[in-house]
């Protein structure tokens, strides 16, 4: 199948996700990191733990997957996810990605202690909410307009203080929502180009193979085929704004047949419906990875 594989970031997390995971896998991890995993809400506060956690749930799905004799033709990662989705398509190896994840929630962690996170506005375009952080934006308290998920979606990262002006500038220009998100860094902004280049320096020795299909770049959405410009966005991700709905925009152009959209939660509804319509979809957060199988033999039978 022409499949098209989606992996979110951070915050679809919940107690227990873990439940099903391979345990010889999650033993595996913890030895391989001298980390051991708690899958609680108490744990999922510290950002080794939720990354780790987020990661090795989908390696446990991905790895299903592959046993079952699926795999993609595209790939797309949000933020957190392009180390699964570098995976799925065979350029990543499981213990690297691992040993990256942990470093780069060190590095996150470490980066800004407190005062600082990101925030979202629904209902304005883009350009409305780059104008209204232009006005609030100072060396003092910087905040920059980051993700963009969706049309009339877009993220804050920076001092709090900041976004919650923008996010009152915001309700005044008419948004439908805009509120503060439960993310203690200020992710995809300059705010994070010293991590970017630590964590570039990690990933310069560890090995990438040349992907077994197309994966798509966080950083400006476009398909590539090379070891070298995904390393450029596994490595500075974090310093850059994830252009998700561009991400959709070219995934749309090479028409994939279906979707299999991975743990944790469901957050891209909203943007798949607008490129993609009544795509067959799969979502792993609602289905165990048996049932996925099957529909998705099932749709290349055409006999649904």
């Amino acid at each position: 199948m022409n499949s098209l594989w989606i992996f979110p970031g951070q915050g679809g997390q919940s107690a227990g996700m873990l439940k099903h995971v391979d345990a010889d896998l999650r033993q595996h991890v913890e030895s391989l990191l001298g980390v051991k995993l708690y899958d609680s809400d108490e744990a999922y506060q510290d950002s080794v733990q939720l990354q780790l956690s987020i990661e090795l749930l989908q390696v446990a799905q991905i790895n299903a997957m592959r046993e079952a004799g699926l795999k993609p033709h595209l790939v797309a990662g949000h933020s957190l996810g392009v180390f699964a989705a570098a995976y799925a398509i065979g350029s990543l190896g499981q213990d690297d990605l691992f040993r990256v994840v942990k470093r780069r929630a060190e590095l996150m962690q470490g980066a800004y202690p407190q005062g600082y996170g990101m925030g979202v506005v629904v209902g304005l375009s883009r350009s409305e909410v780059e104008e209204l952080v232009l006005r609030v934006n100072n060396s003092a308290h910087p905040v920059y307009a980051s993700n963009q998920n969706a049309e009339d979606q877009t993220a804050l990262s920076g001092d709090l203080s900041a976004i919650d002006q923008v996010i009152t500038l915001a309700k005044q220009s008419g948004a439908s929502l805009a509120r503060r998100l439960m993310v203690p860094v200020p992710s995809h902004s300059p705010l994070m180009s010293k991590v970017g280049t630590q964590l570039a320096t990690t990933m310069k020795d560890v090995p990438l193979e040349k992907p077994a299909g197309i994966y798509l770049t966080n950083y400006s959405g476009r398909a590539v085929r090379q070891a070298a410009a995904m390393r450029e966005d596994l490595s500075y991700n974090l310093a850059h704004p994830v252009y998700f709905e561009a991400m959709m925009g070219v995934a749309h152009d090479y028409e994939p047949d279906s979707i299999v959209n991975f743990s944790p939660g469901r957050p891209f509804r909203k943007v798949l419906g607008q490129k993609f319509g009544d795509l067959r979809q799969v979502n792993l957060d609602q289905m165990n990875v048996s049932d996925a199988v099957f529909l998705l033999t099932k749709w290349e039978r055409g006999t649904f």
